[in-house]
This record gives structure tokens, sequence and C-alpha cells, in this order.
């Protein structure tokens, strides 16, 4: 016998939870199949050290409970999937854990989808892959696999001590890489740190954290990067209560800031020589988003306190006055290369041909495919830009919940009952 139900989610991690919370909230019978855990990336794809990259106040779900931390700190990845977790036992969530999804099809001759499991096959009238879109790092085919380095991608760094002695190279400066290098340089291992375009917030300005003044400019809510930025990471951290990434600082204390890695010859990465026009559009992004406090809190007279030492930069590093055109890895002893250089998505086990296009990213208007009845959901920029944090994802789930709930009122109109 085939099981059968109204809506089947797909991953039960923050987004597949949220999913659930507002399917419930619209007494939508569903299921969600987890192959793993709940939350298993926050527990087995991150660092040891990881911490929320947002405060606990701002980084949770309406009533989210993390057992330890308070509201202004940054929960370490366990808390994270413990509250997720606990979350998610407190709304009752019909979560199934150890069933991977193989594919999803459409029914033969009528609407909905036969799902085929690990435990079976289930038929759904709604599918909401909730599975994100970091699902393969992404390795570039840079330093070749003769090379005498060890490689592997921040999605299997843990801590210092997994790794060689000896120097490590980081390539990518967004939130991962900047705190795996911070991390490795704290751990008295020199460092260094390929540099690409990158936005460089505050960590906190007069008194209000970055996730606070995103909020109250309304920056959360824009809709889509800016023309030209589709590749700029945002460099932020929550480390040891919360620091504004500073690489001219972390050129002080002995790492050597590279442009972005272009190439490879002769026991040499090639590296562009963009580093300082990197490193200047990171500060630019850093000012405006001070000018842009300043300007609110004028404007409504707030009463917080000024912060001009948040205006004075520390001086250029002789690495960023003469930036190196490449590094010799042998000589600079580099035994280990970490790529923090993102993530590709993975769609195919859905098997139908409007959802997505010809490079495997989904098709949808604000999570909804022009596939009848399937749906995404956790996707970067899904509807704005808060939309792969949990508070951003619990908007998206709303939206979608509220999509199948007015498909559902469709289905069941009748003219007599009118």
């Amino acid at each position: 016998m085939v099981d059968s139900v109204d809506t089947l989610v797909v991953g039960a991690g923050q987004a597949g939870i949220a999913a659930s919370a507002h399917l419930t909230r619209h007494g939508i019978p569903h299921l969600v199949l987890e192959k793993d855990r709940i939350a298993e990336s926050w527990r087995t794809r991150r660092w040891d050290s990881l911490v929320a990259n947002g405060p606990a106040w701002h980084d949770c779900f309406p009533g989210m409970q993390f057992p330890r931390s308070g509201p202004e700190a940054f929960p370490p990845k366990e808390e994270v999937a413990e509250a997720l977790t606990g979350f998610a036992e407190a709304h009752q969530a019909p979560i199934r854990t150890g069933v991977a999804v193989n594919s999803v099809t459409r029914a033969k001759g009528r609407s909905g989808f036969v799902v085929d499991t690990s435990d079976g096959p289930i038929e759904a009238q709604n599918v909401i892959a909730a599975t994100g879109a970091f699902h393969h790092p992404v390795f570039p085919k840079i330093i070749p696999d003769t090379a005498n380095v060890t490689q592997i991608h921040s999605a299997s760094y843990r801590n210092p001590d997994q790794l060689s002695e000896g120097a490590v190279l980081v390539l990518g400066a967004g939130s991962s890489g900047g705190q795996i290098a911070d991390e490795l340089q704290r751990a008295g291992r020199k460092v260094y740190l390929c540099v690409g375009p990158h936005d460089r917030p505050p960590r906190a300005y007069r008194g209000r954290d970055y996730c606070w003044w995103l909020g109250v400019l309304g920056l959360w809510d824009v809709a889509a990067k800016a023309p030209g930025t589709e590749h700029v990471t945002i460099s932020v951290s929550g480390a040891r209560g919360g620091e504004t990434v500073d690489f001219r600082k972390l050129a002080h204390g002995g790492m050597t800031l590279l442009g972005r890695a272009s190439g490879y010859k002769d026991g040499k990465v090639l590296v562009d020589g963009d580093l300082v026009e990197n490193i200047a559009a990171g500060d630019a992004n850093y000012f405006d988003m001070l000018k842009q406090a300043d300007a609110y809190i004028d404007r409504f007279g707030l009463d917080l306190p000024e912060e001009p030492e948040a205006h004075v930069l520390v001086d250029d590093p002789e690495c960023l006055t003469h930036p190196l055109c490449e590094l010799d890895l042998a000589a600079a002893n580099v035994t280990n290369v970490i790529w923090a250089t993102g993530y590709t998505q993975d769609f195919s086990w859905i098997d139908l041909p409007n959802a997505c296009d010809a490079n495997g990213a989904p098709y949808h208007q604000r999570g909804a495919s022009p596939e009848p009845g399937l749906y995404f959901l956790g996707l970067p920029w899904q509807s704005r830009r808060g939309s792969t944090f949990i508070w951003g994802v619990w908007h998206d789930a709303s939206h979608v919940a509220d999509q199948i709930e007015i498909q559902r009122s469709y289905r069941e109109y009748h003219p007599e009952s009118a």
C-alpha cells in the first residue's frame, strides 16, 4: 500500500521545520522527511568552533529557545541544532528521520506527485524541497592533485589539529574563510588568505548589532543583489562575542593577504592583482553602513553613543602596499589548502521538466515553481536578502504555506458550496 499525504516536505533543517510550523498553522496535513537527523547540517557540516553569525534574539523563529545563550549571544552550532530540534518538538512537527528521497515524479493522469524514498513510495499533492541550496562543495580546478599539499573544502574543516604541520593557504574570505583563517592564525599557524570581492559590514555600531541596522534600514528586505555583485560574499563573524572582520588587523597579526587565485604553474599559485581593489571595496561597504546608520540616528533623534573610532582604519600592512603576484607553496612551507569557495546546488532528484534550468537552478517565484504543487525553500535571495537566515526562511515558509492553502481552496471549491 502506498502512503499518501497532502504535502511532503523534504529536509528537516531550518527550512523544513519552518515549513512544517506554517503548514500546521493552516491545518494542512503534511510529513517531513529527513535523511539524517534534524538540523544535521548544523551538527556535522560546520567546523567545531562555529557560532551563529547573528545574535540569538534575531537569528531565530518566533518563540524559539536557546538552552544556554542569552539573547545578545552568538550561539554555538550545537546549540542552534538543539534550538531547532526543540522548536520542532514543541510544534509537534511530523518529522520522519533516516529516510532519503530518491526522486519526485509527476503522478500519471492526475495532479500531485509520486515520491520514491528509501522507505517506499509516497504520494503527495504538494512537495516542498526544503533542502536549501548548499549541497556540494565547490573545488575550483586550480591547484592540481599532484601538488604536494593537502586540499580540503571548508565543509570538511573541523579544527587546526586536523591539519598537517606547516602553513595554510585559505582561498575565499567570506564568513567561513575569514573565520577559519583567523582561527588558524590564533592557533599559531602561518596563514595566507586569498581575498576576493566582499562586503565587510561592522559587527556592531553605536550600540546596535549589524542585524539590527539591516532591519531598521530596510536592507534585509532588498529583493535582489545589485547588478555586478552576484559573486560578492559577506565577511562577518560572531566569534568571541562578535567582532568586525578587519583584514588589515589580521595581516598586522602575521597573516599574508593575497588577491584571488587564478592559476598554478611550477609549484606556484598565481594571484590576480585585485587585492587592493577588493579591500577598498570592502572598506567602502563598511563606511557606507556607518554613514547610513548615522543618518538614521540623526533623522529620528535616537540617543545612541557616538563611536568615532569606528571611522578610523589601521595602516595598510606590507602585503597590501606590496601585494604578491604569486605564492611559491614549497618556499612558503604551505602544506594545507582550504577552499572556502561555496557550494553548488543539486535538485537532480526532482524529475520534472519545468523545475530547473539547464544549470540545475530552480525556476520559482518566491519559492513557487511553475510545476504546479512544487515549492522550494532555503534558497539564497529566494524573496529577500535574509532568505537563507533562520528568521528569513521563516517568512519565506509562511508565503509558501499560504500559496499551498490558496491552491487547496481552489481544488476544494464547488459551485454548490459557494
